[in-house]
Formats: structure tokens, sequence, C-alpha cells
């Protein structure tokens, strides 16, 4: 007589619960975003406000170089297609290949930083000048500070992708997707302060 196999109450609970309790973690992550966003938007608002309304010292000189900032924004560009490479082998399961990716799009996120040091020691204002300028400093350090928790992160996940002993692979790639989804929002945000700060 052939013995059916029984399905036990706590499987059938564990399956039963992970219907009930989809994963969120990207839609949690994407929230927090959108909220960060909206952050930004206030620095946005407030540069563009105190630059309209508060009239620069006689002689002073606000012109903006473009050669750091274009430089910058080439940066972080290519690194959002380096990140997106490191997505697409982590998913094809090439490790080595998403491990040099990363290294990479790091590597990119600390050179914006080292070039945006560069342009803080060569501008024509000081922070403390008026508040069209300690608003400059405010919008691009608190960014320049995105980009260093992202570059943190990127570091955090190639690590956690090493052989063998790494808790992301192909089958768990959710840490390097939450990762390289902030990091496309900061990439996103530098661009629409490139055009705030240096065009308009």
């Amino acid at each position: 007589m052939t013995t059916l196999p029984i399905e036990t109450d706590e499987h059938h609970s564990d399956h039963h619960h992970d219907e009930e309790h989809p994963d969120h973690r990207l839609f949690g992550l994407a929230t927090f975003l959108v909220a960060d966003g909206m952050t930004f938007a206030g620095f946005f608002a407030a540069y563009l406000t105190f630059k309209a309304v508060n009239p620069l010292p006689t002689g002073a000189v606000y012109e903006l170089e473009l050669p750091l900032p274009i430089l910058n924004t080439v940066l972080l560009l290519v690194s959002s297609a380096t990140f997106h490479q490191a997505g697409k082998a982590l998913h094809q399961n090439a490790t080595n290949r998403c491990r040099n990716w990363l290294l990479i799009t790091a590597a990119l996120g600390l050179a914006f930083l080292v070039s945006q040091m560069v342009e803080y020691f060569t501008l024509p204002f000081g922070l403390t000048d008026n508040l069209f300028a300690s608003t400059f400093y405010a919008a691009t350090g608190f960014h320049g500070l995105h980009v260093t928790l992202g570059a943190l992160m990127i570091l955090i996940v190639w690590w956690q992708t090493r052989p063998q002993s790494g808790r992301v692979t192909h089958n768990n790639p959710f840490p390097l997707e939450a990762a390289e989804l902030y990091w496309h929002f900061v990439d996103g945000i530098w661009v629409i302060l490139f055009v705030i700060l240096y065009l308009i």
C-alpha cells in the first residue's frame, strides 16, 4: 500500500505565511527615497529663492566654472551604467564580473567626491558669505554625504558577493538591488543639482 506524503501543519503555515507577507523591502526603500527627495526639493527651492532675492556684494563674482561639475556629472552617469552591469552579472551568476563592476562603480563615486572637494577649494565664495552661498554648500554637501554612503554600500555589497561565503548571490540579489536603486537616485539628484546650480 502506497503512503501519501502528509503536509504538516507547520509547512502549511509557513507556506500560508509567505503568501500573506510578500517582500515589500524595495517598496519601503523607494518610499524612503521619495521622502529624501523632498528634502532635496527644499534645498532646490531655498537656493533658487536666495539667489533671486539676496543681492551680491559690490564686486563679488559668483560665476561657477563648468569643467569640474561636467566631469562630476560624467562620473556619476558612467557609474550608474557600471552598477547596472554589476546587477546583470549577478543575475547571470557571474560573481567575479559582478565584483569587478562594483569596484569600478565605487571608484567612480570616490572620484566624484575628490573632484567635488577640489571644486570647493576653487570656488569664488565661502560657506558663510551669504544665504545663497550657504545654501549652495548645504545642497552639494548633503548630496556628497549621499554619495559617500552610497560608495560605502557598494563596498559592503562587494564584500558580501565574495565567492563561497558571500551572502549576496543570484538567488539573493536584494542587497545589490537596493544599493543600485539608491545609487540611481543619488545620480538623478545630481543631474537636477547640476542644472539648477550651474546652468540656470
